[in-house]
C-alpha cells in the first residue's frame, strides 16, 4: 500500500526550472537527475512552502557503480501528501564530495554520516562529518566496490 503520490516528474521539472534551468541533467519516469553541483540549490527549491513543499527528506542513499557513484534523495511533502526522488552522480574514486542538505533538513544529519562512513563521500558543510557505525582510525569505506578490508 503507498500512503504518498509519487508526484510527476514534469512538476518537479518545472519548479526547479523556474530558477535553476540548467540544473537538470535528465530524467525518466519516477526521478530527476541533478548537477552535482545544484543538488544543494534544488532541494532547497523543492522545500520552499510556497512551492511544492518537500518537507520532509525520508533518506539518502549512495550507490557504487564503479564508474560513478549515485546519491539519491527521497523526499516526501506531508502538507501535500506526496513524494520524489531526485538524484546526481559523484565521478571518480577519490576526494567525492557534495554539498551537506543538512541546513535545509535535520534529518541529513546521520544519513550523510553513514554515508560518509560507509561509501567514502564527503558532504562539504555537514557540521559534524564523523564516523557513525565504524570507528574512527578504521581504514576505508566497507560498502564501496573496490574496499579490500584488512
Amino acid at each position: 500500500m503507498i500512503l504518498t503520490e509519487i508526484l510527476d516528474v514534469s512538476k518537479i521539472i518545472n519548479e526547479i526550472n523556474k530558477e535553476l534551468p540548467n540544473s537538470i541533467v535528465k530524467n525518466n519516469d519516477d526521478s530527476v537527475w541533478i548537477r552535482p553541483d545544484d543538488i544543494k540549490k534544488v532541494c532547497s527549491i523543492l522545500k520552499n512552502p510556497q512551492g511544492l513543499d518537500f518537507s520532509f527528506l525520508t533518506s539518502i542513499s549512495a550507490v557504487d557503480y564503479i564508474e560513478y557513484f549515485e546519491i539519491v534523495y527521497h523526499l516526501t511533502s506531508m502538507r501535500n501528501n506526496y513524494s520524489a526522488i531526485i538524484k546526481t552522480k559523484c565521478y571518480g574514486r577519490k576526494n567525492l564530495a557534495l554539498p551537506s542538505v543538512i541546513d535545509i533538513w535535520k534529518t541529513a544529519d546521520l544519513q550523510e554520516r553513514e554515508i560518509w562512513d560507509l561509501m567514502g563521500i564527503q558532504f562539504q558543510g555537514h557540521p559534524n562529518l564523523k564516523r557513525i557505525l565504524l570507528w574512527e582510525g578504521f581504514d576505508g569505506h566497507p560498502l564501496r566496490k573496490d574496499y579490500l578490508g584488512n
